[in-house]
């Protein structure tokens, strides 16, 4: 199969749904504040993203709190991390994946994995389940699977850049190809994968918000079936996540506009 992501995009009702989360995402991008504002705005999106994605992990923090530098928490300052690091590894993404999932690995998981396990994928079969998706696969297949998603960005696609997105936050969330702040590194990838492949190139969309809104682990539960329907309603997902990211980068966008 010479183009498998352009496969999915044909799946029932993703075409739809990308179309509408491209078309909000076009709407916020010609908003007036962006004209001065961009990066402040893109700034609060992101912050606004690492504090959601850290919610899902199970530490939900108040976005008050993170303003003034009072959250501690590893999973939290993680996220952060990792939100934090996209700007410098974007032109990376392409041309090294590997490279930069070790890179998000290693600035999510300090605090939370032992230093020599950063950035390094796991060699034990056991994974943790903080979503109760189930047993993850073994390290071996674990390994397989991350070389073929690296292969996929590296080849060229009709697919939408949502479309690739939703496979690869999707593949490292089931996978946890690291064992720890796996959930983390996945969104953050996702998130970086809309910026590079040109859907949202100043990072404004808070995707991660959308997807604290939505019932995340169902969505990987339908992915993890492997059937075009559950492939599908991720992807779906995905774009919902899009959308609702925008409404929320748009509420940031009235805010500066009121001043």
């Amino acid at each position: 199969m010479s183009d498998p992501l352009a496969v999915i995009a044909r799946l029932p009702g993703v075409s739809e749904a990308v179309e509408e989360a491209r078309q909000a995402v076009d709407r916020l991008y010609r908003h007036r504040v962006l004209r001065r504002a961009s990066p402040a705005v893109s700034t609060e999106s992101s912050l606004r993203g690492a504090r959601a994605s850290a919610a899902i992990e199970g530490v939900d923090v108040p976005l008050d709190a993170l303003r003034r530098d009072e959250v501690h928490d590893p999973v939290v300052q993680g996220a952060l991390r990792a939100s934090a690091e996209m700007g410098r590894l974007g032109s990376t993404w392409r041309k090294a994946p590997r490279q930069v999932l070790a890179r998000l690995h290693t600035v999510a998981a300090a605090g939370l994995a032992d230093e020599p396990a950063l950035g390094r994928p796991r060699v034990h079969d056991d994974a943790p389940d903080p979503l109760g998706l189930g047993p993850g696969p073994s390290a071996g297949e674990t390994a397989a699977r991350v070389d073929n998603l690296l292969q996929l960005l590296e080849k060229p696609t009709k697919a939408p850049a949502i479309v690739l997105a939703a496979v690869v936050h999707a593949e490292l969330a089931v996978l946890r190809p690291f064992g720890t702040a796996d959930g983390v590194v996945a969104r953050t990838a996702e998130r970086l994968t809309l910026v590079e492949y040109g859907l949202d190139p100043k990072s404004l969309v808070a995707v991660e918000v959308g997807h604290l809104e939505l019932p995340y682990a169902d969505g990987l539960r339908a992915y993890l079936t492997g059937s075009p329907e559950g492939v599908a309603e991720w992807v779906r997902q995905c774009a919902s996540a899009v959308a609702l990211g925008v409404r929320e980068t748009t509420a940031i966008c009235e805010a500066l506009q009121r001043g």
